[in-house]
């Protein structure tokens, strides 16, 4: 009866029951979204590093490394320089910037072909000092039906290759100076 009054036929009364439906669950819905928890400063800040608040730089200087022969690497960059240049007609086995080590491959000379020399070349210092460099030279010598035999060799030998070390990283020094 309420429907034959009003007009409304069955079929039209059951699709405005739907749309009032529908139109109370999303004002139920988005009434509900206003209840969203705003951000924590204190929980959203980044989290402290375990090497402190400037962290762990490895290839920058640090504040007290700003000389001359300073660089991201640990040792003097002229003695390093020095180093790789007086040792280059030598083939290298290995060299380590970080630790400051050079290792040579063994080396034969045309002159003397029964000896060989392998040098290692330590870096010990950041400033450019005499102590700041060690160099060692192994020597092998070869016997006839044998296989090569160490062979100490002269102290004096080391401490030459050492002197032309540090002359060299010397004379890079100086042209650092006068090029700036």
């Amino acid at each position: 009866m309420f429907m034959k009054c009003f007009g409304l036929t069955m079929k039209m009364y059951s699709g405005a029951l739907r749309s009032t439906l529908i139109l109370i669950a999303s004002t139920f819905l988005l009434a509900s979204c206003e209840s969203l928890p705003t951000p924590d400063p204190e929980v959203d800040k980044p989290a402290e590093s375990i090497f402190g608040a400037g962290g762990i730089n490895l290839f920058a200087n640090t504040e007290g490394d700003k000389g001359p022969g300073a660089s991201g690497i640990a040792v003097n960059a002229f003695l390093w320089r020095a180093s790789l240049d007086t040792l280059s007609f030598i083939p290298l086995a290995s060299a380590d910037p970080f630790g400051g080590v050079i290792i040579t491959d063994w080396y034969r000379s045309a002159e003397n072909d029964g000896e060989r020399f392998k040098i290692t070349v330590y870096i010990l210092d950041r400033a450019l000092r005499s102590d700041g460099v060690r160099a060692t030279i192994f020597k092998q010598v070869a016997k006839p039906g044998q296989a090569w035999v160490d062979t100490p060799a002269s102290e004096s030998l080391n401490r030459a290759l050492e002197d032309k070390i540090l002359t060299r990283a010397r004379q890079l020094r100086i042209k650092g100076r006068t090029s700036e």
